[in-house]
């Protein structure tokens, strides 16, 4: 069976996830005598998927996912033609297809009795476990035995908490197990207190925690502490043509360089930009008397116009997005100054987008795009920057959902610090992302929230230095 480089705990699922309306045209690698043997698949193809950082989400306007990438490409390969469903819960994804209603669960099916009955289980297999995520150094716990002493910070409730209690009863007791409840905490947040420091450990399944390794590369996830957990596609009993077709072409995809590029976009390819050195370099631009902020002032001020905005609040997203680096592309695609993303560049109808001036009228463009659909819901100016910045980070639907919730939930949906930002924080959890006034699902909210604040901060430091000059 073959095994990603490095993500050991993630066997490559060879398609997953979306919901698909899929004409077979016939296109296919297999000769002519194998194809004629082969059962058909149905003319149309349902789907269904779950939200999730690594099945599919939205990031700026864009569908993307490990799992929904590698669905795209199938449908590619076989000529069919994608419609996506999004169910709110394993259990109501399998039922979607016990009872006809899709075709397919495009999403890991858990491996056990109660799935196993209802479902048949296609497609290439997945193999997860539970890992201890904690920082590297000679200092880590490399066996179980030495988390007696120890202690680890898990959500409350969760499987990871009911996996620590039953390994504490298996040594005798001694590993103390911190439960955290918030609402607005998931596995994700756990990490990154990690990676800061802020608790000395935590444990997660291992794809998320190979997924947040390419954010925070610092960390040790090698140790596992539980059995593997076996999991894959699955499609309605009966459907035998259809898991024919997917097992087929799983095997003739799985050594491919298209596999391996979809797993390296989201599982290697590095995510969290350090911002390590920003104070340095805002430091070095206080030292300088000549007014200037970056090589690109001119084009800032040039399209500054366009929505209406002080020049150095485009220049403070730039310095954010970019560091000012006009040749930086990121693991989700975005490009540039001003990190737009292709289809965003041809939606604003910008020629010459790959220079630092086109980068940056773009950017402008869109900016305006989002504050007049942001004017009605946030009618003060100087408060709706903070909701343009947030939906320029992370896509305009995502802000709505954000400004839905908080109004469901009794935050003013007209303030950002405190009361959107906070709902924005809600959306990693399946609760509220699966709430009825969510259109958009899952997403990291708390990278959208340190952007605001770090864009808004830059912003007022860049006004100051012109003030100064």
């Amino acid at each position: 069976m073959y095994m990603l480089p490095r993500l050991k705990s993630r066997m490559f699922l060879l398609i997953i996830p979306i919901a698909a309306a899929c004409g077979h045209t016939g296109k296919s690698t297999a000769d002519s005598s194998e194809v004629a043997q082969q059962p058909a698949a149905p003319d149309t193809l349902y789907a269904a998927t779950l939200y999730g950082p690594t099945s599919y989400f939205i990031y700026r306007g864009q569908e993307m996912g490990f799992d929904y990438e590698n669905l795209r490409q199938f449908a590619e390969d076989e000529g069919m033609v994608l419609k996506l469903s999004v169910a709110p819960s394993l259990p109501a994804l399998v039922k979607m297809v016990n009872s006809g209603e899709v075709q397919l669960a495009a999403y890991p099916v858990p491996k056990i009795e109660e799935y196993s009955k209802l479902v048949k289980h296609a497609g290439h297999k997945e193999v997860t476990w539970q890992v201890l995520v904690q920082p590297q150094g000679k200092e880590r716990v490399s066996d179980v035995t030495e988390l007696v002493g120890k202690t680890v910070y898990v959500e409350k409730d969760s499987k990871y908490e009911y996996r620590l209690r039953n390994l504490d009863n298996e040594l005798g007791g001694g590993i103390e197990i911190v439960p955290i409840s918030r609402d607005t905490l998931v596995a994700e947040d756990l990490i990154e207190m990690v990676d800061r420091k802020e608790i000395p450990m935590t444990v997660v399944d291992s794809d998320i925690a190979e997924l947040n390794k390419s954010y925070f590369p610092n960390l040790d996830i090698s140790m596992k502490v539980s059995l593997d957990q076996y999991s894959s596609w699955a499609v309605g009993n009966g459907m035998d043509s259809l898991a024919a077709k997917l097992d087929r072409w799983e095997k003739r995809r799985e050594t491919t360089d298209m596999v391996r590029s979809i797993y390296k976009k989201y599982f290697e390819i590095s995510k969290g930009g350090s911002h390590e050195g920003d104070h340095a370099q805002l430091q070095e631009l206080r030292k300088r008397h000549d007014g200037r902020i970056s090589p690109y002032d001119a084009s800032f001020r040039k399209y500054s116009s366009i929505p209406g905005y002080d020049w150095e609040f485009l220049a403070a997203i730039g310095f954010n997005e970019s560091r000012f680096d006009h040749d930086v592309v990121s693991w989700a695609g975005a490009r540039g100054l001003m990190q737009i993303m292709p289809a965003t560049a041809k939606a604003m109808g910008v020629d010459g987008v790959d220079t630092p001036d086109g980068n940056i009228h773009a950017a402008a463009k869109l900016l305006r795009k989002l504050d007049k659909a942001l004017e009605e819901k946030v009618p003060d100016k100087e408060e709706r920057l903070r909701f343009v910045a947030a939906a320029y980070n992370c896509g305009l639907g995502h802000v709505y959902d954000a400004i839905a919730l908080a109004a469901k939930n009794g935050l003013n949906p007209q303030v950002w610090l405190g009361n959107v930002s906070e709902a924005a924080l809600l959306k990693t959890k399946p609760q509220y992302y699966n709430d009825p006034v969510v259109k958009n699902g899952y997403f990291r909210g708390r990278e959208t929230v340190e952007f605001v604040d770090r864009v808004m901060n830059v912003y007022a430091y860049f006004k100051k230095l012109n003030h100064r000059n």
